[in-house]
């Protein structure tokens, strides 16, 4: 598994695209655009990060009352009267197994659950949190109509020459594993 797995250990998109795309940045566009991108990356940043710290809390929560609600079903079960024997029609008499020992809450399954359950919501957390980062940074960059129409511009040169690099791969290679380089 990746560590592009999670949202928040997502960092970049490789050293040439990136040296790619801080040229277009310094190149296609104005200092208060640039700002404007640093917020709302930061944003993006902050909320991946809350999410994710969040659904660890609530994973652990989860957790932490499944953990209780299994205790105090084995409780309820070890402390009910229970059978010991079937008698069948025909007079046969057959002992029941305890199965108490089999039904017990173990280590075993507590870590299991709290991992299971925190690592889930670590992603579910993280993932929620990129996507509302993403929508507050879409606003934020929205608000100013010509400083939005200028960072799609520089955007869409950016992808160009970044197709074109990996076209230039493609064709050099030959062999098709050009894309690694995204």
């Amino acid at each position: 598994m990746s560590s592009d797995s999670l949202a928040v250990f997502r960092k970049s998109m490789g050293p040439e695209l990136a040296k790619l795309a801080d040229q277009h940045m310094q190149h296609d566009l104005r200092q208060s655009d640039r700002d404007a991108l640093q917020k709302a990356a930061g944003t993006v940043s902050t909320h991946t990060g809350v999410g994710s710290l969040l659904g660890i809390a609530l994973g652990i929560f989860l957790a932490y009352r499944i953990r209780s609600n299994r205790a105090a079903m084995f409780n309820a079960f070890k402390t009910a009267d229970q059978p010991v024997a079937v008698k069948f029609a025909g007079g046969k008499e057959e002992a029941i197994p305890d199965l108490t020992p089999l039904l017990r809450p173990s280590t075993l399954g507590d870590v299991a659950t709290y991992s299971l359950l925190g690592a889930g919501g670590l992603f579910f957390g993280g993932e929620t949190g990129l996507l509302t980062g993403t929508f507050r940074a879409r606003q934020q960059i929205g608000a100013d109509r010509e400083s939005r129409e200028r960072i799609e511009t520089a955007f869409r040169k950016f992808r160009a020459d970044a197709l074109r690099a990996q076209a230039n791969l493609l064709d050099q290679s030959g062999r098709g594993d050009a894309w690694s380089l995204t």
